[in-house]
């Protein structure tokens, strides 16, 4: 391993994208790792040149979060969802025989308009939550929730929740379908999930994580991570704004079959699914952040390649590596680096060893304020110190962190359901909210969550068009 101390200035920070055959010795030396002299730092390596226009795509005229939501669950996605619905209601009755007395029997079909008050009902549930679905229309004074009951009645929301459908079910060619484990939920999913990329254009900073939705029922692709609050479930990937938890572009884990950038065996899956993700917004100058799941040298090489500039935690025993990375044994407080062309792999020991790759930073450590402590009566100034690159990291990283926490508030999700494609359902109609919120917020005046989520329900019969809020729906 090439130990030499490295001290060169900016300027040796060169686009690997523009780097020409001819360039042989700088090609050479940018492949060994230059120890960095930590007492003669050069400056961290430059971010591209950004070259995005952040901010919605659509223009707005109106002030409530409704119009926001409306750019997700359109007339169009409603009126797929209503229709959908009908089919296989109708070919449910077609197939079973069902008794005289079944309340199937009196299934009338549903319109786009009261497709959007299930919708409002099942947002409203988010709010007023209770542990059981029927505790909506019970009777008792203490518990009771007359609103709802001017809505829809208990036995037409239950009947639609269970005929509830987004695909028809005798067109599905498993050998032809894009991804067969969302074959339920796949149109729907797919796009609103479109909609999400193309009504917004994030900031600079983004980063790259995964969400789990709880599900403990039988399907093939659920996930078990011991480390997240529902630990059994649905495995999202999920590329977010770091500033505001914008949902900017997710993927759903069903193994094998999922959808990925590049499936050639050259590149590992973790790399993929970022670059799947990412697939949009390259070559423009963004920088993503990263967990030590993904985090590798040949994600990073491949990025720079693709002018996008990347830093998150490592693992040392990463392929690429250097060996004194994995090896050394460092005091609390001491840092150690190495640097390969615009990659810096560094490792700083706090409370226990962190590594960190980035492609902006160098080794530098700062000051930070951490808090103030109070001793016998006096407020003290604590000062710690941390390089630069595992501050900016504990400010970017969480992005999918604070949807998935804003998410828990006021979740559409129940934990009863038992069809998985409606559980994905309902956590893509939360997204939904929490996105239109982002952009509320970010077109109006900050305001908490439940303010804006109360608006949206205020404002829900201009969503419903000509027919009133307070319709009453007592088919049976």
């Amino acid at each position: 391993m090439d130990s030499e101390e490295y001290s060169e200035s900016n300027s040796s920070y060169e686009d690997i994208s523009d780097e020409s055959d001819s360039d042989e010795d700088t090609l050479d030396a940018s492949r060994n790792w230059c120890r960095i002299d930590q007492e003669n730092l050069a400056p961290p390596p430059p971010r591209f040149p950004f070259s995005g226009n952040p901010g919605l795509n659509t223009r707005m005229d109106g002030s409530s979060p409704i119009e926001f939501f409306c750019i997700f669950f359109d007339d169009d996605i409603v009126g797929y969802i209503a229709s959908e619905t009908n089919r296989y209601a109708e070919d449910f009755i077609e197939k079973n025989d069902l008794t005289a007395s079944s309340r199937v029997q009196k299934w009338k079909d549903v319109d786009s308009s009261e497709i959007r008050v299930f919708l409002g009902i099942i947002i409203l549930q988010g709010i007023v939550q209770k542990p059981l679905q029927k505790w909506y229309w019970l009777q008792r004074p203490l518990l009771s929730t007359p609103y709802l009951k001017q809505l829809m009645s208990e036995k037409r929301f239950s009947i639609i929740m269970k005929f509830l459908h987004f695909t028809n079910n005798e067109t599905i060619d498993l050998e032809t379908h894009p991804q067969p484990g969302l074959r339920k939920i796949y149109e729907v999913y797919d796009t609103i999930n479109r909609k999400f990329k193309s009504s917004y254009v994030p900031e600079r900073d983004v980063s790259v994580d995964e969400s789990l939705l709880l599900y403990k029922g039988r399907l093939g692709c659920k996930q078990y991570l011991p480390k997240k609050r529902a630990r059994f479930g649905i495995k999202f990937y999920q590329l977010c704004e770091s500033s505001s938890g914008y949902i900017w572009n997710s993927l759903i884990y069903t193994g094998k079959d999922m959808p990925l950038w590049n499936e050639s065996p050259k590149y590992k899956s973790t790399t993929n699914i970022v670059m799947t993700l990412l697939e949009d917004l390259i070559d423009k100058g963004y920088c993503v952040t990263l967990v030590n799941f993904y985090t590798s040298l040949e994600l990073a090489e491949l990025l720079l390649s693709h002018r996008t500039d990347v830093y998150g935690t490592l693992r040392p025993n990463r392929i690429g590596v250097p060996e004194e990375i994995k090896k050394v044994t460092l005091k609390k407080g001491e840092i150690i680096g190495f640097q390969k062309g615009k990659i810096c792999v560094m490792k700083y020991m706090d409370k226990k060893p962190i590594c960190i790759l980035s492609t902006v930073h160098n080794t530098v450590i700062v000051e930070q304020d951490k808090k103030r402590k109070k001793t016998h009566g006096k407020s003290e100034r604590i000062v710690s110190k941390k390089p630069q690159a595992i501050i900016d990291y504990n400010l970017t990283m969480g992005g999918v962190d604070k949807a998935d926490q804003c998410l828990s508030y006021y979740p559409t999700v129940r934990n009863q359901q038992k069809k998985y494609y409606l559980k994905i359902f309902r956590q893509i109609l939360n997204q939904s909210v929490w996105n239109s919120f982002v952009l509320y917020k970010k077109n109006r005046a900050p305001c908490p969550i439940w303010t804006s989520a109360f608006s949206l329900l205020k404002n829900w019969p201009k969503y419903m068009g000509n027919r009133t809020f307070f319709t009453k729906y007592y088919i049976f």
